[in-house]
């Protein structure tokens, strides 16, 4: 029972870091839009019926256009992800992970919320990652709460 939930843990921790690798890849593949493309995608998700396809594109958008957040965000999964896969660095690859996992999460709970696939995917993602550091809570418990002299 012990070694297959070892193994369990193993695969989990594989599969987070290959979704973050493959998603940090994905932030370098196409090239940054110009600020007129997009508002001319934004002009097209205008109508009132389009609201919510507006808030990711503008979303998105923005985040490439500061010139670094969009691909600090890729080198951090990137470099997180394979931090999870390698054994002896899991465990921070795992807590460097959470707030990104939490912001994904987020940003489809809020802005993709019909697109239920993705809610559960990334939702699964969010869960595994608080199962990763949750499993080695004796390694950080004890910064938690720190007893008086």
């Amino acid at each position: 029972m012990k070694k297959s939930i070892s193994i369990l843990f193993i695969v989990l921790r594989l599969l987070l870091g290959g979704f973050m690798i493959y998603g940090g890849i994905q932030k370098f593949e196409k090239p940054i839009p110009s600020s007129i493309e997009v508002l001319e995608k934004a002009e097209k998700f205008s109508a009132p019926d389009k609201e919510a396809t507006l808030q990711k594109v503008l979303y998105i958008s923005g985040a490439k256009q500061t010139g670094y957040f969009w691909q600090v965000l890729g080198i951090c999964e990137l470099i997180f992800g394979f931090l999870l896969i390698i054994q002896g660095t899991g465990f921070i690859g795992a807590l460097f992970l959470l707030p990104i996992t939490l912001h994904i999460f987020l940003f489809h709970l809020f802005l993709e919320a019909d697109e239920i696939g993705e809610l559960i995917q990334t939702g699964g993602l969010f869960l595994v990652n608080i199962a990763l550091v949750l499993k080695e809570k004796e390694k950080w418990k004890h910064l938690l709460w720190i007893k008086p002299i």
